[in-house]
């Protein structure tokens, strides 16, 4: 029995599963840490400065500029040969992704209506995390169809495009106008070496470090300049450019290191010291839990309705009804969002009650779903 459960956990630190359970180990550590004697430490730890930023910060600007990075270069390669390609094969997720944005929003202006002062929270349960959720899906077993795995990351992948474009256009302060002329010079820069077919990866990201310097400057949060930055390294034909190359180099560092050390830098919180029934923290669990499952699942049974798509290959309805759950699992672009969103420590603290509440139970309830349509 135990060599067997070694088997078994080896097998699953070896699959897909792995990114997602080591996301989920370092936020239980992050609670464990908050929780216990050294809580004070390390909530030190994470405001030490480091010249210019304190360490917390040097992670959210900076680490997960490379996430964005990451994440730039598979949205790119998805619209142009992936599974994003053609209109028929966006057109479900796409819909499925902005009414999961859309629903979760109005959910939680519903729930925060009676405290103005919350609203700029509103995007905070539209996200989903895509290394937790298809982590997840990958622990529910062989059985799931790959339809389902599939379908549930590119609605992930549209849904990061939209929470980027809420992050530049609603997140954004102060802007500096030399900064922002200085990054323009620099995205025209990256835009001549790809159409001078400039196949060597080190003139894009000495540019792509630039443009991040150019952008933080800015106003507009740091982490944009990732995802722009991404569009401008070349996809190869061959499936060997400039594009694959650094998205299989990074792959690694950011499913074992970079959102791990994020997890681990935000989703500690003294249980007790929010109250969950708070309007913050209420608002942002039942975006994700409520609203995501009602904007994605009713999208779909409206779009297979009105013949506008189809439902993904070999999928049962109350297995999508499993996967449109699993997308509430926010956890590490909510987290991202609600610091954005919001100065007040206290507050940044709710948010963090809500995101951790409302992912457990979108995680705990979209397997068990799962699970039994699987049987």
């Amino acid at each position: 029995m135990i060599r067997r459960s070694f088997l078994a956990v080896r097998a699953t630190l070896a699959g897909e599963a792995a990114p997602g359970v080591v996301l989920m180990l370092a936020a239980a550590a992050a609670l464990i840490v908050a929780n216990s004697p050294a809580g004070p430490a390390y909530e030190h730890m994470l405001h030490a400065m480091i010249r210019p930023l304190s360490l917390l910060h040097s992670v959210n600007d900076g680490l997960m500029a490379l996430f964005f990075l990451f994440v730039g270069l598979e949205v790119k390669r998805e619209l142009i040969a992936g599974d994003l390609a053609t209109p028929a094969a966006r057109r479900l997720p796409v819909i499925a992704a902005v009414a999961g944005m859309a629903v979760p929003a109005l959910v939680y202006l519903a729930v925060t209506r009676a405290a103005p002062s919350l609203r700029h929270g509103w995007a905070i349960p539209s996200a989903t995390d895509i290394a937790f959720a298809i982590g997840v899906l990958a622990l529910v077993g062989p059985k799931v169809p790959a339809s389902l795995k599939l379908f549930l990351t590119t609605v992930a992948i549209v849904d990061d495009i939209g929470a980027v474009a809420i992050i530049a256009l609603v997140y954004t302060s102060g802007l500096n106008l030399v900064a922002l002329g200085a990054a323009a010079l620099v995205l025209a820069a990256l835009l001549l070496l790809n159409r001078r077919g400039v196949r060597a990866l080190w003139p894009y990201l000495l540019l792509a470090a630039l443009l991040w310097l150019a952008v933080f400057n800015s106003g507009v949060h740091a982490t944009v300049a990732g995802v722009l930055a991404a569009l401008f390294i070349p996809l190869g034909a061959d499936g060997h450019g400039p594009l694959e190359r650094l998205e299989h180099a990074l792959s690694p560092w950011v499913s074992y290191a970079i959102l791990p050390i994020f997890g681990f830098a935000n989703a500690g919180v003294a249980l007790g010291a929010a109250p969950f029934w708070a309007p913050l923290p209420l608002g942002v669990a039942a975006g994700l839990f409520v609203g995501k499952q009602l904007g994605i699942f009713g999208a779909i049974r409206g779009a297979v309705a009105l013949g506008i798509a189809e439902r993904p290959e070999g999928a049962g309805w109350v297995q999508l009804y499993g996967v449109a759950l699993l997308a509430g699992i926010g956890f590490t672009m909510s987290l991202f969002i609600g610091g954005l969103a919001f100065a007040d420590p206290v507050l940044v603290e709710e948010v963090k009650v809500g995101v951790l509440a409302g992912s457990a139970l979108s995680a705990v309830a979209g397997f068990v779903v799962l699970r039994w349509a699987s049987r």
